[in-house]
This record gives structure tokens, C-alpha cells and sequence, in this order.
């Protein structure tokens, strides 16, 4: 077996018993940035079908080599106003959404019938120089969001503080939790809550998480 096809098995083992554990599907996103074509028509054939992105023109030129295949691809990167056109028109999950700007433009260049599923990426850490809308900002985007017919918005999405500190991840995770939790009862249309990666997604999973985004792990290092 193939290390590929080996890891891809031991995640969907482990995502499968913690969700029989806590009573829902958690899905993952199979990063493939910095991957070749190989890589993911291998991932694909041992049934990965969601695959995320973080740049516009990699991304574009992996779909055109691998249009044949039935994929459900995620653009999980900073999002430029420039560039929404593109991502609008080729990909169906937008998980970095953090302006008004952006959410209106991709309204705009959606010219299909199928809203885009969209999540709210918040900057739970608060730093400076990473993107993501403010926790006290996001009933306005929610709200104008909800007000475009060609989006749906379906949850939120995280990149916590890079650290190896299991209690700065779980706090923010739980911050992060508390937020879905909360807009959740009042929309029903929000399932889900997008956050943990390689290197924490079962820690991230245990504190609520129903969506990880996993490249490492799967794929080893990038190219």
C-alpha cells in the first residue's frame, strides 16, 4: 500500500471514531497546495473527493489537468479583490471570506444558478498580520452575506496561534466553538466549523470541530 493510501485510511479511521464519540460527521479537506497531479489522482482513487487550495493559479491549473474527476475544491487561502472573479468560477467552497468587499464580489462573478457555500474566516487570535474578520465585526458580514442570493454562508473557519501550547489552542478553540454555537440557533443554514490542521486536527476535533484541514499528513512535505 502506498503511504498515500495509508494515511488517507488512518485519518478516516480516526475521524470516524471521533465522530461516532461525539454523535456527528466531521469531513476533511485534503490540502493539496504545493502537490502534484499524481499526488491527488492518487488521494482521489482511495476516495478523498475534497481538496483545498490556497493559490489562485495552482489551483486553476490542477483543475483543468483534472477536470475529469468529480472533486469538491475548497480555495482556503487569503482572498485578494482582484481575484475573486477566478475563485468565484472555479471553486464551490470559499472558506476565507473576511470583508464585505470580497463577499460582494463573489455575489457578482457567481454567474451559476448554485450559491457558493461560504465560510467566515475570524481571526481568533488577534494578531496583527493574519487575516480574518474581528470577533465583534462578524454579525455585519453575516448579515450582508445572508443578504446575497449567489452565497450561503455555512460557518466559520480559523487559523489559530502557531504554537505547540495545547492550552492557547484549546482556549482559542473554544472561543471559536462558542461563536459557531452561538450563531448556529440563530441560523439555521450554519453546519459548519472549519479548524485544525496536520499538525492538531484531533485536538481541534475534541473541541468541537466538524471540518479539518489536513495536507502533511496526507500528501508528506510540499514540493
Amino acid at each position: 500500500m502506498s503511504k498515500i493510501k495509508e494515511n488517507i485510511r488512518t485519518v478516516v479511521n480516526e475521524l470516524e471514531k471521533y465522530g461516532s464519540q461525539q454523535k456527528t460527521k466531521i469531513r476533511f479537506v485534503a490540502v493539496s497546495k504545493g502537490q502534484n497531479h499524481a499526488k491527488i489522482i492518487e488521494a482521489y482513487n482511495e476516495g478523498q473527493k475534497v481538496f483545498g487550495e490556497n493559490y489562485l493559479q495552482e489551483a486553476i491549473n490542477k483543475k483543468e489537468h483534472l477536470k475529469d474527476l468529480e472533486i469538491e475544491w475548497h480555495f482556503i487561502g487569503p482572498i485578494q479583490s482582484n481575484k475573486c472573479k477566478l475563485i468565484a468560477e472555479n471553486f464551490s467552497w470559499i472558506q476565507t471570506v473576511d470583508r464585505i468587499k470580497i463577499a460582494r464580489k463573489l455575489n457578482e462573478f457567481n454567474k451559476t444558478s448554485i450559491p457558493l457555500n461560504i465560510c467566515i474566516q475570524i481571526n481568533i487570535s488577534n494578531e496583527e498580520t493574519k487575516s480574518g474578520v474581528n470577533i465583534d465585526e462578524i454579525d455585519v458580514l453575516i448579515d450582508c452575506i445572508n443578504s446575497l442570493d449567489k452565497l450561503r454562508l455555512r460557518g466559520f473557519m480559523a487559523i489559530p496561534s502557531n504554537t505547540h501550547k495545547s492550552e492557547i489552542l484549546i482556549n482559542e478553540y473554544k472561543k471559536l466553538k462558542n461563536i459557531y454555537d452561538k450563531f448556529k440557533c440563530t441560523h439555521t443554514m450554519i453546519d459548519t466549523l472549519s479548524m485544525g490542521m496536520s499538525n492538531d486536527y484531533l485536538l481541534a476535533i475534541e473541541n468541537g470541530s466538524n471540518l479539518v484541514r489536513i495536507g502533511s499528513k496526507i500528501f508528506g512535505s510540499r514540493l
